[in-house]
């Protein structure tokens, strides 16, 4: 009696698909794989900070160089106050004039024997003053004269002596922010006429004692060829970055 064998389906002979789980040495290789990514952002972490402190100390160093003043800053600001504070000036007339002093005025001696006018008694107590061809020269080249004609024929004449001018800054001092101590150096630059006012000249050391205080307190006499004078002054910082005086 034959055998009778059914066919094969497709299905059975077919292998079925079978899942692989990960081996454990795959498992092993992403754990690793993570760890190194947490090692490697640590100094990520590092880097940002050490960004940031270094960025704030530039910052800092910047904002606090606003608060500081350079050397450059303080001989123009000082230079712009000595300006500020004017020249030495001598004040006279022309024409009849009544002295303070009478007629032997100690101003209109100096400027006779200066050369700048010529002058003669009037009366008991005036002078007719005249200014000198010599004299209207010197004034000529005198930056900042002013000249005034009067009602009554008198001329009036302001005429600087001399200027303050810087030598030196010596020493800046943050006392601090915003506030400076500056520590400098200046001297008188007399002009033609002032050299004749120099208090050490021998023009004004031929007059008396007495005449010499006059001309010193009223007249513009001054030691214009002294040695450089040292002194110092606050500074405070403007909101625009100027310095000026310091005011309490």
């Amino acid at each position: 009696m034959a055998t009778v064998i059914e066919p094969k389906t497709e299905q059975e002979t077919q292998p079925q698909p079978v899942s692989q789980l990960p081996s454990e040495p795959d498992i092993f290789a992403a754990e690793l794989a993570m760890e190194n990514k947490s090692h490697n952002f640590v100094p990520l972490l590092l880097a940002a900070a050490l960004v940031l402190v270094v960025g704030g100390t530039i910052y800092h160093f910047v904002q606090s160089s606003h608060e500081v003043l350079s050397v450059s800053e303080a001989t123009t600001t000082v230079s712009g106050i000595l300006r500020g504070q004017g020249p030495a000036l001598v004040h006279f007339s022309t024409g009849t004039v009544d002295p303070d002093n009478g007629q032997q005025d100690p101003l209109y001696k100096i400027l006779s024997k200066a050369g700048m006018v010529m002058t003669k008694p009037k009366g008991a107590n005036l002078l007719l003053v005249a200014i000198t061809g010599p004299g209207e020269n010197v004034l000529s080249n005198i930056e900042g004269v002013q000249k005034v004609k009067k009602a009554d024929d008198r001329t009036t004449y302001t005429v600087p002596l001399a200027e303050r001018n810087l030598v030196s800054i010596d020493k800046v001092t943050l006392v601090k922010p915003h506030l400076a101590k500056v520590d400098y150096t200046w001297k008188w630059v007399p002009n033609r006429l002032g050299r004749e006012f120099d208090a050490s000249g021998s023009l004004v050391k031929s007059f008396t004692t007495w005449e010499r205080s006059i001309l010193i307190k009223s007249y513009g006499v001054a030691f214009y060829s002294a040695d450089p004078t040292k002194t110092s002054i606050l500074l405070t910082e403007n909101d625009d970055g100027t310095w000026r005086p310091y005011t309490e």
